[in-house]
């Protein structure tokens, strides 16, 4: 049986996708092949009944091809493969800040490029990927793509001018999340909660208040709103963190993470 999808980096992210793939029935396992460098991810993912190798050449031939490389090793992979990727390939690419024109250059023209920027919540089925066409891709591509990611959380359609930003705001946002978290745990922990306890409620209640957030189409100020009632406990958080200047800090921050991605495409 020809495989359909070849996914060059078996990490975290290419496996989330491959499961989530498996787990909605969109392929079975004998139509994915995966390659990564590493035996131990190898012996991982070839649980899941893919064909699993250390040769990139062998997905790279597929009708749809995940390139799941870190952005630091992409280039060398694409000049590795770029003879074996088929003209009419979708070649979709997840490595952060990389243009699409890049890796079309770089593939000689072979395949339509599609980029996503998807993030690591799409482990448990809860991901934001944003979605942007490149070179050469058509209507059909974007659609494959999206109904790919969509498997494991929510899809967005963005310009690929605007993939920096979405890195900064979602590719590395659980991130902040989970330093918020920590901050948190570590208040409760000094306020005389077990760091168990502590843990659990901090982060039950940003599950939760993502969650009422997207479902009641609320703006946040709004919601924050209602939380802070005047003179209370609330109150006096919000007005201390702002004397702390943790807006701007976070501002900032999501930023420099732009800032960053762009420097990565240069």
């Amino acid at each position: 049986m020809e495989h359909e999808l070849g996914v060059i980096g078996g990490g975290n992210m290419a496996e989330a996708c491959v499961r989530g793939l498996l787990n909605a029935g969109l392929l079975t396992a004998g139509r994915i092949v995966v390659s990564d460098v590493s035996a131990e991810r190898r012996e991982r993912l070839a649980r899941t009944g893919v064909t699993c190798t250390a040769d990139n050449k062998l997905p790279a031939r597929c009708r749809r091809v995940l390139l799941a490389v870190k952005p630091q090793v992409l280039p060398g992979v694409l000049d590795e493969v770029a003879g074996e990727v088929r003209p009419d390939a979708t070649v979709v690419s997840i490595a952060a800040g990389v243009k699409a024109a890049g890796i079309a250059q770089r593939l000689g023209g072979r395949g339509r490029i599609v980029r996503v920027m998807p993030n690591t919540p799409m482990l448990v089925g809860e991901g934001a990927a944003a979605i942007s066409a490149g070179p050469g891709a058509t209507e059909d591509d974007l659609a494959w793509t999206e109904q790919a990611f969509a498997v494991s959380g929510r899809t967005v359609r963005v310009d690929e001018s605007l993939m920096d930003a979405v890195t900064a705001v979602s590719g590395s946002g659980p991130a902040y999340f989970f330093y918020l978290i920590e901050a948190m745990v570590a208040a409760g922990v000094a306020e005389g909660l077990d760091e168990a306890t502590a843990t659990l409620l901090a982060s039950q209640t940003c599950a939760g208040a993502a969650r009422l957030l997207l479902e009641s189409n609320e703006k946040p100020a709004v919601l924050r709103a209602r939380v802070t009632s005047p003179n209370g406990t609330t109150q006096r958080a919000i007005e201390t963190m702002d004397a702390a200047g943790v807006r701007d800090a976070l501002v900032r921050g999501v930023r420099a993470a732009a800032e960053r991605s762009r420097e990565l495409g240069r």
